[in-house]
């Protein structure tokens, strides 16, 4: 009798041991390789819509580790990946077991993909209001969120209580967009929450512009 057959008899009409241990190791992997899987469906694009993009390879690598410290387990892959599995595992317990874990797999990715774009959309919406009335050479405090920023050759300023010399800088609205959109876009190249502004006395006893995400441990000096 071999490795698959021995299986099934072991644990035919139960529920199987590995299941929540599988489960969660593949749950767990999934959410740790959040950057990896996000980095994939940038790649991707629209050439795969609603196609699952990491759940074949995390249930295949998963599984090997569990079978590594259980050699009772069978070897499920080929080289056709899940469609392979499913044909191999014809018990209806552990075939149900499978296909649940993966529909969780897929939900918990799509979940991932949401949450980011949502984010991305934050992102786009906040750079518009940055920007909006640029005709009018006007930017929306960063802080606020509220007001235009006054910006001239010696300072910029918000109602709200934001004050940056920028005396001989050289700091023009066009100047201060770039920064503003180049700080947006680089933390979020590598993490999905929202960040934040604040104002930081320097050295040279100046105000800096700066921005950060507690989520990911992001700093940066705008201005």
């Amino acid at each position: 009798m071999d490795a698959l057959h021995r299986h099934r008899s072991l644990y035919k009409g139960t529920t199987p041991p590995w299941k929540e241990a599988y489960r969660k190791r593949c749950v767990d992997r999934l959410k740790n390789s959040r950057s990896k899987l996000l980095d994939k469906y940038r790649r991707m694009g629209e050439s795969s819509p609603g196609a699952s993009i990491m759940v074949q390879e995390v249930m295949e690598e998963e599984w090997s580790a569990l079978r590594s410290e259980d050699h009772r387990l069978p070897s499920l892959w080929g080289p056709h990946g899940l469609p392979e599995m499913f044909g191999v595992m014809k018990e209806r317990d552990e075939l149900a077991v499978l296909e649940e874990i993966q529909q969780e797999l897929m939900s918990q990715e799509m979940s991932i993909i949401e949450e980011y774009e949502r984010d991305l959309q934050f992102e786009q919406q906040y750079i518009s209001s940055v920007v909006e009335g640029m005709d009018e050479m006007h930017i929306v405090c960063p802080i606020c969120r509220m007001n235009n920023l006054s910006i001239n050759s010696y300072f910029i300023s918000c109602p709200c209580g934001l004050y940056i010399n920028t005396k001989k800088r050289n700091i023009s609205p066009d100047v201060l967009q770039r920064l503003l959109e180049s700080r947006v876009s680089e933390h979020m190249e590598n993490c999905l929450h929202n960040p934040v502004f604040s104002l930081t006395p320097s050295t040279e006893s100046c105000t800096m512009l700066m921005i950060s995400c507690k989520a990911c441990d992001y700093l940066s000096v705008v201005l």
